[in-house]
């Protein structure tokens, strides 16, 4: 039987799809991202709008998970989810926060840096209605999300409560302990594969109210 630690050892890929240089990169990290995102959205990736969403409770006790990106602007990146889960308990004591995309078909990743904050109650409305109506009613089923419950039929149970309690075609209330947050950067980091793995890293940072873009030794 073969070894998993050695099969692991040999895992490896060379990059070789493309450079990054200083030149390049918009002064504005938003303008370079949302190019790079087109571009994965362009190349047809799965779902190029998924993050790693990194956070600490007020122990410093890190946890981290997959969530969609639903919004970007000069104000940050946005996402929407359930207050009383675990990633809102730990915004909620504790708001620095990461971000990882990862492109691994372009041989790309960007990590993001900053602080979070709650969108306003009309954000939250306008992004909730613009859902499809299964997934609107999902959330008023999870919400006692991250807790633990009996078992699948507890959430089937709920869910057919709910489909009678707000029919399609009248419209859902946004759930109170629903809405979105905001990560404001202050520090967007571009990755690009390279061989050798002497791979293209540029970081903008803020300094003294502007961006200073960095190359960083892989």
């Amino acid at each position: 039987m073969s070894d998993p630690h050695l099969i692991l050892a040999e895992l490896r890929e060379s990059y070789t799809r493309a450079g990054l240089r200083k030149a390049d990169l918009d002064a504005d990290p938003i303008v370079q991202f949302r190019s790079w995102l087109d571009e994965a959205i362009g190349a047809g990736l799965v779902e190029p709008n998924a993050m790693t969403l990194a956070t600490a409770d007020a122990a410093g006790r890190p946890s981290a998970r997959t969530v969609l990106l639903k919004g970007l602007d000069e104000r940050g990146f946005c996402f929407f989810t359930n207050y009383g889960s675990r990633k809102g308990q730990d915004l909620a004591v504790n708001s620095r926060a990461a971000l990882v995309f990862l492109w691994k078909d372009l041989e790309r990743q960007v990590t993001v840096r900053g602080d979070v904050t709650t969108t306003s109650e009309e954000e939250s409305r306008a992004y909730f209605h613009s859902r499809p109506y299964g997934s609107q009613i999902g959330a008023w089923v999870s919400e006692k999300q991250s807790t633990e419950i009996p078992g699948r039929e507890y959430l089937e149970e709920r869910d057919r409560m709910l489909l009678e309690r707000f029919p399609e075609g009248e419209e859902v209330p946004l759930p109170p302990f629903w809405g979105g947050f905001r990560l404001a950067p202050d520090r967007i980091e571009f990755w690009q594969g390279r061989p050798d793995r002497l791979h293209d890293r540029l970081a903008y940072t803020r300094h003294e109210g502007a961006w200073r873009i960095a190359r960083l030794s892989p």
